[in-house]
């Protein structure tokens, strides 16, 4: 019979250097964590919003978590990475009810994205470690993805069983001189990038890949900070989208942290606002540049209909230094939204924003207007280049017309005008 897991260490790897941050332990159906007293010294703080950093034993977390706190909840994948995750468990004869969430923390181990780690770690086969066949692994993912039954290739447990999102991805370190590729969730080779590549599925929209590439080379138009982007073999005439992860820089790792898992909101509830996301990132950074990007990333997210702007989808991360930071923006593409409204509301607004409900967001922000108008102006010149990013990315001119055709036009006063305003009696 399964014994589940009822006890883990968590530790927090910097590079080389790692740190035993405290033990999680389930009993009788509830998640219980105690921070570690030797991390307590080094007064870093992990979690800074919902988690406190202190020595007494800290339980009742969000049911929508599993019970789990929002710091190690982010660890775990949805939609792809847990179908994997109860593959393997049906696999080993482990029927996924019995299966808690500590059992899903251990079988990450330290496959996981960020810093953080789990001990005892499960044992999971190695043999997709070395060359990566990625049109193999690709048609493999769809299949998996479809529902079909039958083996899976070790490969596909090893790479894609960690990264959040619901499209098929994988874990790679890319070598872009040689165009070799490799497993990526072990050291790396020299010269190696660590990508997170997402795999066509027949349940997108036609050319997900190209679109999502047109997206990144429109929002680092519009100013937006993105890692490297690219296109990588998929199945048939439709490419892989693969993007760099920030959470890696060579070997080292950064802390990373969903603003869903700091402030405890689940993304498939949605109930936060850009202010509330606006406010934590003001609280946590206390950075105004960091601030400003998130509010670039929101005018973008309006302009370009992209509504699938979930908590889980806005990330901080945390360097050795101790200093917290905005993330590079990522899961920029079309997207309908929940009702076709966008997850979070632009000043209550969430199916037809418009520039006044932007520059209320920024005034609240002590965002000045100018600065409201360049950013949104910046962000339009950049819309208006969109077919010619889809025309390089090679999405088909129907596919781009019908996704042109979705974008708000966002009417951005000038300068002149405003200070014309001002000027009037």
């Amino acid at each position: 019979m399964y014994k589940p897991v009822d006890r883990l260490r968590v530790y927090l790897r910097f590079g080389p250097t790692e740190i035993l941050v405290g033990v999680l332990a389930s009993r009788n159906g509830r998640i219980f964590f105690q921070y570690a007293p030797e991390f307590l010294a080094q007064k870093m703080n992990l979690s800074p919003v919902r988690l406190n950093l202190a020595d007494h034993v800290q339980s009742s977390f969000p049911e929508f978590f599993l019970g789990l706190p929002g710091l190690f909840h982010d660890s775990l994948p949805d939609g792809w990475g847990l179908l994997l995750m109860d593959r393997h468990f049906a696999r080993a004869g482990i029927p996924v009810e019995a299966v808690g969430p500590l059992d899903r923390l251990s079988y990450l181990g330290d496959r996981g994205m960020g810093a953080i780690v789990y001990r005892p770690a499960q044992k999971v086969d190695q043999s997709g470690r070395g060359e990566v066949d990625l049109v193999a692994l690709a048609k493999e993912a769809l299949r998996v993805f479809e529902g079909e039954p039958g083996n899976i290739l070790p490969d596909l447990f090893l790479l894609g069983g960690s990264p959040g999102g619901a499209r098929p991805k994988v874990l790679v370190a890319y070598d872009k001189r040689s165009n070799r590729m490799v497993s990526g969730v072990d050291a790396i080779p020299p010269g190696y990038r660590q990508y997170i590549i997402k795999f066509p599925a027949k349940s997108d929209p036609p050319y997900p890949g190209e679109t999502e590439y047109a997206y990144s080379r429109m929002a680092r138009a519009a100013g937006l900070r993105l890692p490297d982007t690219s296109l990588f073999p998929g199945v048939g005439d439709q490419k892989s989208f693969g993007i760099e992860r920030f959470d890696r820089d060579g070997d080292d790792r950064l802390h990373v942290h969903t603003l869903g898992g700091l402030i405890h909101s689940s993304h498939r509830l949605p109930g936060c606002t850009y202010e509330m996301a606006l406010k934590v990132a003001q609280a946590v950074t206390r950075n105004r540049e960091d601030v400003l990007a998130l509010f670039r990333q929101m005018v973008f997210n309006v302009a370009t209909h992209n509504r699938d702007d979930h908590v889980r989808n806005f990330s901080f991360l945390l360097g050795p230094d101790a200093r917290w930071h905005f993330s590079p923006s990522y899961d920029l593409t079309y997207s309908a939204g929940p009702g076709g409204e966008h997850s979070m509301t632009i000043s209550g607004e969430g199916k037809n924003p418009t520039f006044e409900h932007i520059r209320r967001v920024g005034e609240e922000f002590q965002i000045r207007e100018s600065e409201v108008i360049e950013v949104t102006g910046k962000v339009m010149e950049a819309v208006g280049h969109w077919h010619e990013f889809a025309c390089e990315a090679g999405v088909p001119k129907q596919v781009a017309d019908r996704i042109r055709a979705s974008f708000i036009p966002i009417k951005v006063p000038s300068n002149s005008m405003k200070s014309d305003a001002r000027r009037k009696p």
